[in-house]
């Protein structure tokens, strides 16, 4: 489109990127998921989960122009964010094993949405890779464990403050 107008005050060079390019929409997502983790950290009191998220918020924005740059996250960091998946996932109990509604404490519903982020960091990333594009597997591995961590945190975020998780009966499964 040669007379695409572009505006002086463009809050973001790469927004008018080609309708088929997602690096500009992967770095708005994890621009987005950035600014919600720092949302949830408002949420907490648990001081380490607050150093915690604070770290992950940085860790989403070294994820930002892994599709532009190489990416910039280590495997340490990667294992950082297993072993806090681990450990939330053991925190939770028989509560991950279930399929529940996202509802509950704020700070469990702000989780929850952060765990869709993930899901949709990774989807994003497979249409980039489909449309013949290389990503770094590591990134694909971080996304994944990213709403894997917030499912869980979620689960111990409601069992913190008290409040049951409410069963999803599926009437397709």
């Amino acid at each position: 489109m040669e007379n695409l107008y572009r505006s002086p005050y463009e809050a973001y060079p790469f927004l008018s990127d080609g309708i088929d390019d997602l690096r500009c929409d992967f770095e708005l997502m994890t621009d987005e998921m950035s600014g919600r983790i720092g949302l949830l950290r408002t949420l907490v009191n648990d001081e380490s989960l607050k150093e915690e998220l604070l770290w992950l918020c940085e860790l989403v924005y070294h994820m930002n122009p892994a599709l532009r740059t190489p990416l910039r996250v280590t495997i340490a960091e990667r294992d950082r964010l297993l072993a806090a998946s681990e450990r939330l996932r053991v925190q939770a109990g028989e509560r991950c094993r279930r399929f529940v509604l996202c509802q509950g404490c704020e700070a469990a519903c702000q989780a929850h949405l952060l765990r869709v982020q993930g899901k949709q960091l990774v989807r994003l990333i497979y249409r980039h890779v489909r449309q013949g594009h290389e990503a770094d597997p590591l990134l694909i591995d971080l996304a994944n464990l990213l709403s894997g961590y917030f499912f869980y945190l979620a689960l111990k975020l409601n069992a913190d403050a008290g409040v049951d998780e409410v069963d999803f009966v599926s009437r397709n499964y």
